[in-house]
């Protein structure tokens, strides 16, 4: 009998790497911290689907913190498309929300019109997410839209950039 204790090691592997990011956002390291963060998306990418969601969005807050808007929207985007449940997923999108919130108080919304297409790559197997960004990227271009989704979430985030 062989027993595995990788996914163990694996799991404190993770765990000591977010506590390494958030000592160093806190001490404002936040190149420190994006590279841990990066770290734990390396290992949790395949196995550990929490621990990914959550450091795409921890990733993401350190994005606004430097005002990069568009690399927060890709981060948070990456995360709702690995969601492992639907209650992550609906988590996720409301996160986007907010940081879609932010950009449009901010007059910010523009800057997710180019260069989407690695994030619209990575969203391709979902289709309504795919919409979704796509529906974002022509609302930054200042189109009109009138799409609508299944999930009531979408809606309100559109109802809300274009209001």
């Amino acid at each position: 009998m062989v027993i595995k204790y990788e996914p163990l090691n694996r799991r404190e592997r993770i765990m000591g790497l977010f506590r390494e990011a958030i000592e160093a956002e806190n001490a404002r390291d936040l190149e420190t911290a994006k590279r841990k963060l990066d770290e734990i998306m390396e290992l949790a990418r395949e196995e550990e689907p929490e621990f990914y969601f959550e450091a795409c969005f921890r990733l993401a807050e350190i994005f606004l913190q430097e005002d990069n808007y568009r690399g927060a929207v890709k981060c948070a985007v990456r995360g709702i498309s690995r969601a492992p449940s639907e209650d992550l997923y609906r988590l996720g999108v409301k996160r986007l929300g907010d940081i879609l919130f932010i950009m449009k108080e901010e007059n910010r919304l523009g800057e997710i019109a180019r260069d989407m297409d690695v994030t619209l790559g990575l969203v391709r197997d979902d289709d309504e997410l795919y919409r979704f960004v796509q529906t974002l990227v022509r609302i930054a271009r200042g189109e009109k839209v009138e799409e609508r989704f299944s999930l009531e979430e979408f809606n309100e985030i559109i109802e809300l950039l274009r209001g």
